[in-house]
Formats: structure tokens, C-alpha cells, sequence
């Protein structure tokens, strides 16, 4: 049964113009405010009904269209784009300035022993872990094994590298020291969200025309999504934690989260199989994950 409202509204894309930076940044700063992790699980199942009734052309009477916008968005910030599911709190973007705020703050005054450091960056990174692999791209699961090898081997490498760079700090001037803990969250980053996004390395992840339609699975799409997502999470470690809520949206917004490639660019048997379905079809569009 359809309401008032029209069904022309797109809400399968954000309300504002991804093709631009203000678009992106007004988009993110929505998905990543950090009351969205109070909303309850009532207001997320019935943001979740709003949005997916809308989708099949069933409107309750009576909603407004900034009411679906609101439902779009508290929907965005708690379900997965590819798979539907709903993400662990502590992994949403919502909960990054919280949780980032609280792990540096605890970084900053437990420092002076080695056991600390240790366990504060296993904390860190282990905390980035489920950040990365909640907001992944692609909606092909990891088995239990993979998972756990995935984590391992991410915060393994990201503590190493973050404590051998700390190390150094000790040997370099005050001035350049001072950049080390920098330098190391960036270096972790490199490591950490390329284990736990793995399985994307080497199945590919979803392309799709400018429909919706799915064309096939893509290594260099994926590999051109870890890294945009690499370079933002680098970003957000740029400024002082005071300003992690604007560092967060800003950040999300540096590149389109549905990217897109030309064809041209793509494996040759996808090129081929693309040419041979849609031949029509020049550019593909990708969740490259946040």
C-alpha cells in the first residue's frame, strides 16, 4: 500500500552529490555521528523497515520525506551496504571518535613501561581490526579460521611495526621524534587493513554498472579501494584527538565510498566476460569499504 510520499526519491544513493568533496563530507558526517551508536535496536529495526519497504514501493502513510532521509541514514550507520547485516557497535563509523578517543587517551598515559605499550597497541590495533573487517567490501563471508588468521596476522604486524618504529624515536632528534607515533600509525594502517580485508586481495569484490547491476567480481577494484581507504585512515591520524569528529567525516569523504573505474582498467578476463554481457558498459562502481 503506497502513502503520499513519491517513490521517485533515490535513496539507494546519499542525498547529497558524491561527486563532490561537500557532498561527501555532508553524507559522512550523518553516517558518522556518534549518537547514532545510542540509537536502540528498535530505532534501528524500524529505520531498517522504513528503508527497505521504500525500496519495494511501500510507504507508511503519513512519512515525510526528510523522515525517510533520517531512516536512510541511522540505517546507513548500522547496516553493512553489501550484505545487510547489522554491524557491531563498536565497529561502526559512528563509534570511531568514541572509541579512538578513549584508546589514544589510554595510549597517552600508559607509556612509560614496554608491557604497556604492548598491550595498548594490541588494544589499538585490535580494535582497528574489527573496524576493518566490519566495513569491508563485498558480501562473501570469511570462515571462522580465515578470520582468526586474518586478526593474527594484522595485529601481529601492525604492534611489531608500531614498536619498531617507536624504538627509533629514542635515536632521532626531539623534532623528528616527535613524528614517529605518526609514522607508525600510519605504517599499521598499511598492515592492518590489508590482512583484514585479505580475501577481497584475492577474490576481487562486486563491480557494477551504474544500475546496480552486478558484472562480476574485481582484484583491481579491490586493491584500488584498500588503498583510498589506507590514505583516509592515515588522515584521521593527522589532527589532534580533540578534533577526531571532524577528522572522522572529513576523511570518509576524501574519495567516493561507490568508486568507480573504467573497464579499460580491469582484469582482462572480466574486460572480456563485461564486453561480451554489457557492451555498452565503460565504467564500473565499487563499495570500496570505509
Amino acid at each position: 500500500m503506497s502513502g503520499d510520499l513519491s517513490l521517485d526519491i533515490n535513496i539507494k544513493e546519499p542525498r547529497w552529490d558524491q561527486s563532490t568533496f561537500m557532498g561527501r563530507a555532508q553524507h559522512f558526517f550523518f553516517v558518522t555521528d556518534p549518537r547514532n551508536i545510542l540509537k536502540s535496536s528498535k530505532t534501528l529495526e524500524d529505520a531498517r523497515v522504513t528503508v527497505e519497504n521504500y525500496r519495494l514501493g511501500v510507504v507508511k502513510p503519513g512519512l515525510t520525506e526528510d523522515e525517510l532521509w533520517r531512516a536512510k541514514y541511522v540505517y546507513d550507520s548500522a547496516f553493512h551496504p553489501d550484505t545487510g547485516e547489522k554491524m557491531v557497535v563498536v565497529g561502526r563509523m559512528s563509534a570511531q571518535v568514541p572509541m579512538n578517543m578513549t584508546i589514544t587517551g589510554c595510549m597517552l598515559t600508559f607509556y612509560r613501561t614496554t608491557p604497556a605499550v604492548v598491550f595498548w597497541q594490541w588494544v589499538n590495533q585490535s580494535f582497528n581490526a574489527v573496524v576493518n573487517y566490519t566495513n569491508r567490501s563485498g558480501d562473501a563471508a570469511l570462515t571462522t579460521n580465515q578470520l582468526a588468521a586474518a586478526y593474527v596476522s594484522a595485529t601481529t604486524g601492525a604492534v611489531v611495526t608500531a614498536l619498531g618504529l617507536k624504538s627509533l624515536a629514542k635515536r632521532l632528534p626531539a623534532v623528528m621524534s616527535r613524528f614517529v607515533p605518526f609514522f607508525a600509525v600510519a605504517a599499521a594502517n598499511c598492515i592492518n587493513i590489508p590482512f583484514m580485508r585479505q580475501r577481497e586481495l584475492k577474490y576481487g569484490i562486486p563491480v557494477t554498472d551504474e544500475n546496480g547491476n552486478r558484472l562480476g567480481e574485481s582484484v583491481t577494484a579491490a586493491k584500488s579501494g584498500i588503498i583510498q581507504v589506507v590514505v583516509s585512515r592515515i588522515g584521521m591520524a593527522v589532527p589532534a584527538m580533540g578534533n577526531l569528529v571532524f577528522a572522522t567525516p572529513l576523511c570518509c569523504a576524501l574519495f567516493p565510498q561507490k568508486s568507480s573505474m573504467a573497464v579499460s582498467s580491469l582484469e582482462p578476463d572480466l574486460q572480456e566476460r563485461i564486453r561480451q554481457n554489457s557492451p555498452h558498459t565503460t565504467t564500473i562502481f565499487f563499495n570500496k569499504g570505509l
